[in-house]
């Protein structure tokens, strides 16, 4: 009985764990945050070269670096020459576009 309790404890603690981090992301991605300036389009591999500021959630500074997207329909709302804001996590171990609109 004590080992069942234990799993059914460590299962809750794990489902709460995934469903804040899933949150989180969920959160993330509607609000895009940082801003960027699109320097390539590479709609064959889904991908897409920002120029950017500091993305506070992935602890990296400000460079020009390929992304991938998480919706390839995403490369359809942008050009080269954008300014853009735009939000990006860790997707399968890529660093990826999860939300992008033009900067206002």
């Amino acid at each position: 009985m004590k080992v069942f309790i234990k799993h059914a404890l460590a299962a809750v603690v794990f489902a709460s764990a995934f469903g804040a981090q899933a949150q989180t992301a969920a959160s993330a991605a509607a609000s895009p945050g940082t801003d960027g300036e699109v320097r390539k389009i590479d709609k064959d591999q889904g991908k897409l070269t920002l120029k950017h500021g500091p993305i506070a959630n992935l602890d990296m500074p400000g460079m020009t670096m390929v992304f991938k997207v998480a919706d390839p329909k995403m490369l359809d709302t942008v050009k080269e020459g954008d300014k853009v804001k735009f939000s990006a996590d860790r997707v399968n171990g890529a660093i990826t576009i999860t939300a992008i609109q033009p900067a206002k």
